[in-house]
């Protein structure tokens, strides 16, 4: 009887917080590893490069976080609308599209992001800034340049946003979510940092691929002829392993950074447009008094 609203995918949200250290254990090199694992890669960067060296890239992803949030949003939406009902199927279809229909701006986003997080820092680096970077990789590679690793982000984040609306769907129902529960708010904090983190896991491996398609390149000359080559030459080299690189690390911001973020939209959504949140259609059932949670095919 009730019904909610859910914001961007795990990759969406968790994934472009600019932290760096994420990025850095993935493409590190086997034979000369400049980290031992994700505390000695967080207190090299701060050492190194001060507190500010974690945050570097960050100008990307909030570049393009509005208008990805704008197509996440709007996409679920009205494909949730156009299949007709809320079930956990359609959930799923419907994030899985507005995860393949963002891939248009995250992935140029992301590549940005990755330069930037690995160029070294001083008067030699390469890029001034998101901006920068990606002019001066349209100028030397052109559009296919800037679009690099466009199918490993599709592979990623078609089903993880499917996975991520699917999973924060399943766990709110199953705990509960009711208006009016005095526990709403921490039963949505723990649906969504699950979710975020479910999410995650379900192709991580892939985002490791993504990372060392989009860094290829930029130091010395390109190592992988694609996808499929990237995986041999990193199964090869570092075993199965190499495809949880910095995994701890991105589970660890992914829990809070989704938490928060569903609770938050949740409940200021849910009271701000109270019964207008209602899907065309839908009979309004003998629920609890209080305002109804917000539904995404409503947005």
């Amino acid at each position: 009887s009730w019904v909610q609203v859910i914001p961007t995918s795990a990759s969406g949200v968790a994934g472009i917080t600019g932290v760096c250290h994420h990025v850095r254990l993935q493409v590190q090199s086997v034979d000369k590893p400049q980290y031992r694992g994700t505390l000695h890669c967080f207190k090299s960067i701060i050492k190194q490069e001060s507190v500010l060296g974690l945050y570097k890239g960050l100008g990307s992803p909030l570049m393009g976080l509005t208008f990805i949030n704008a197509l996440v949003f709007g996409v679920q939406g009205n494909t949730l609308r156009a299949l007709g009902h809320d079930s956990p199927v359609n959930q799923f279809l419907a994030g899985a599209a507005a995860g393949a229909i963002q891939c248009v701006i995250c992935c140029p986003m992301e590549l940005a992001k990755t330069r930037l997080q690995l160029q070294d820092t001083g008067p030699g680096r390469a890029y001034k800034g998101s901006l920068d970077c990606l002019a001066q990789i349209y100028g030397n590679e052109g559009l296919r340049g800037v679009n690099r690793g466009m199918v490993s982000t599709l592979l990623r984040e078609t089903p993880s946003f499917g996975v991520y609306f699917l999973t924060y769907d399943v766990l709110t129902r199953a705990l509960g979510c009711e208006p009016g529960d005095r526990l709403l708010v921490p039963k949505l904090l723990l649906a969504g940092g699950t979710s975020g983190i479910v999410s995650w896991l379900s192709t991580y491996p892939v985002d490791v691929v993504k990372s060392r398609l989009q860094a290829d390149g930029l130091r010395g000359a390109p190592r992988y002829r694609g996808i499929l080559d990237c995986v041999r030459q990193s199964y090869r080299a570092e075993g199965w392993r190499v495809f949880t690189r910095g995994l701890a690390s991105t589970l660890l911001r992914a829990f809070p950074v989704n938490a928060a973020t569903f609770a938050t939209v949740t409940v200021v959504l849910t009271y701000a447009r109270g019964e207008e949140a209602r899907p065309e259609g839908e009979a309004v059932p003998a629920a609890p008094a209080g305002a109804a949670l917000a539904q995404p095919s409503s947005l």
